[in-house]
């Protein structure tokens, strides 16, 4: 007996599933790539997203916690001491851009699929990961002295996903 795909159980394509699960990981990256902090501070807010990725397979939402634990298979689990590699996009606005168009597409796409309930579990966790990953180094500053937990950039950023994600 063929077993069915997690996805099918909620009623997505292999598509969509696609796009809810790998998101989380470039909500992080697009957070982190948001201010420019240098290679310490980049791999605090990469292990700092991973871990809120990683927590969301402890979710009430059943959605949530599928998607974190497919996640968590593909990119490393942090309670194995598996770090995710750092990504540096070339063009940090235009990546950013394109993750809030996606971020746009997954909010539409659980309005139409899933009870807001699991609905808002999904957002709340993505403006989650984006609000750890822009908290977990300071930026500005110098020599790791003075700066701000979380620059202007990086507010922006977790603003924007928050709006188009609660649109």
């Amino acid at each position: 007996m063929i077993e069915e795909p997690t996805y099918a159980g909620f009623g997505f394509s292999d598509e969509e599933w696609g796009l809810l699960v790998g998101l989380p990981q470039s909500v992080l990256t697009a957070a982190s790539a948001a201010e420019s902090d240098g290679s310490r501070a980049t791999r605090a807010e990469s292990a700092a997203g991973l871990e809120t990725i990683s927590t969301g397979r402890e979710s009430a939402s059943p959605l949530v916690a599928a998607v974190a634990g497919e996640l968590v298979i593909r990119v490393g689990d942090p309670e194995a001491g598996e770090e995710l590699p750092a990504i540096e996009p070339d063009d940090p606005r235009g990546y950013a851009e394109e993750v809030l168009g996606r971020a746009k597409a997954a909010s539409a796409l659980l309005a139409a699929k899933v009870d807001e309930g699991e609905a808002g579990a999904y957002r709340h966790w993505l403006v989650e990961i984006a609000d750890q990953v822009v908290g977990a180094a300071t930026s500005g500053g110098v020599l790791g002295v003075g700066g701000s937990t979380v620059s202007p950039s990086e507010r922006r950023f977790r603003d924007r996903l928050a709006q188009v994600l609660n649109d």
